[in-house]
């Protein structure tokens, strides 16, 4: 299944990468800005504020996400300096 569950939660590294993937970006920023009612979502997002050091069965279980990061890879730059 792809992306977060209602009720779903992730947890990050400080400093390190999390958000909106680039399709969830795009909508957000281009959709018509009025009230809108989500139903059936909510998930939570943790960031801690120590440097998490996984365990070496968190490395090597299935669950892991080797290519998370790539969710991020298709945001357009719009830094303009």
């Amino acid at each position: 299944e792809e992306g977060f569950v209602a009720g779903g939660a992730s947890l990050h590294n400080q400093m390190s990468a999390h958000g909106p993937d680039a399709e969830a970006f795009e909508k957000a920023s281009n959709a018509e800005l009025k009230p809108q009612k989500l139903s059936g979502t909510l998930a939570f997002m943790f960031e801690s504020r120590y440097i998490i050091r996984p365990t070496k069965f968190a490395m090597e279980t299935a669950e892991l996400q080797h290519e998370y990061f790539q969710v991020w890879q298709t945001l357009a730059k719009n830094f303009k300096p």
